[in-house]
């Protein structure tokens, strides 16, 4: 459904995107990640039409982004980073012309209105001005316009950026409730809401793609040990230099937030925690959990974007 190939982009000395390629396939839900200065959203402005690369192809449901960007816009829903809105303007009204502006047929123009206030939840504030919504509302806003005339691809900026936590938490689920009737791709700093929202990641640093693939995957290649969160009560520093000493452990930590875990670095071909379970309970200590942990996103992000890129 998005396509990208050899997407370079100059601007003038500066190289902001090098052979940029990725496929994102129909009613896949990706996250598009990389640190400031990365070139997310160079990429997202080629993708939407919004300028050309220097060289390489962009194409969405098979057109190109360059040669037809009037088909693929009317294939395209776009929340960017930050939403531009009529601020004097009611929320119907300003979805009225975004309606007109998409080319949305005038027979249908009242239909789609009502469908997007209704999926955001604006159905009871469609007549206030946009000036006067809350951070929450107007991004909501800005997702509905995106969502006008259904299109099959959604491209979605930092889309929860400035909202507080019961608003990220709305806006989520939204997108969640999105995921299957729309491809979509979704760029974002809070790393926790791309592992929940995402099927898939893409990571892109200093220009370049250095992966793409599952984060279970992603785990799988770059975690080196097994990883055993153990939770008990009793005396843990005597318990963890017994640990210590155990075959197969690599180390032991005690998170310094918490006094009743202990942290255990294993190697991976060995699985310890029916032994580690047995030396728990022949101690007389309580065992409250005993859980493998695997790579969270924000380790596997730091791991590849403070390393070279891969070839």
């Amino acid at each position: 459904m998005i396509e990208a190939n050899g997407l370079t982009k100059y601007y003038g000395p500066v190289t902001a995107i090098r052979d940029v390629s990725f496929e994102v396939k129909q009613g896949e839900v990706v996250g598009f990640l990389g640190p400031n200065g990365a070139g997310k959203s160079t990429t997202m402005r080629i993708l939407t039409c919004y300028m050309p690369p220097s060289t390489g192809i962009a194409r969405v449901a098979g057109m190109d982004c360059f040669e037809q960007s009037l088909q693929v816009r009317k294939k395209i829903g776009y929340l960017p980073e930050n939403v531009p809105l009529y601020r004097d303007l009611t929320i119907k009204r300003f979805l009225r012309f975004a309606a007109d502006a998409k080319g949305v047929p005038a027979k249908k123009v009242s239909q789609e209105i009502q469908r997007a206030l209704a999926v955001c939840g604006l159905d009871k504030t469609a007549n206030r001005i946009i000036g006067h919504l809350s951070k929450g509302y107007r991004q909501r806003v800005g997702l509905a316009q995106a969502l006008l005339n259904s299109p099959e691809v959604l491209i979605l900026d930092e889309p929860t950026i400035g909202l507080d936590p019961t608003q990220i938490i709305e806006i989520r689920r939204l997108i969640q409730e999105l995921a299957g009737e729309h491809t979509i791709l979704l760029s974002s700093h809070i790393l926790p809401e791309v592992a929940q929202l995402c099927q898939r990641v893409i990571i892109i640093n200093k220009g370049q793609i250095i992966t793409s693939d599952t984060p279970a995957n992603l785990t799988s290649q770059l975690q080196k040990s097994s990883r055993i969160c153990l939770q008990v009560k009793g005396k843990l520093p005597e318990l963890a230099d017994i640990l210590r000493n155990m075959a197969g452990v690599q180390t032991v930590s005690l998170p310094s937030d918490d006094g009743e875990r202990i942290v255990i670095e294993t190697d991976r071909s060995s699985d310890l925690r029916a032994e580690i379970a047995r030396m728990v309970m022949q101690r007389g200590m309580d065992l409250l959990e005993l859980k493998l942990m695997d790579l969270s996103l924000e380790e596997i992000f730091m791991q590849l974007v403070t390393e070279e890129p891969m070839e």
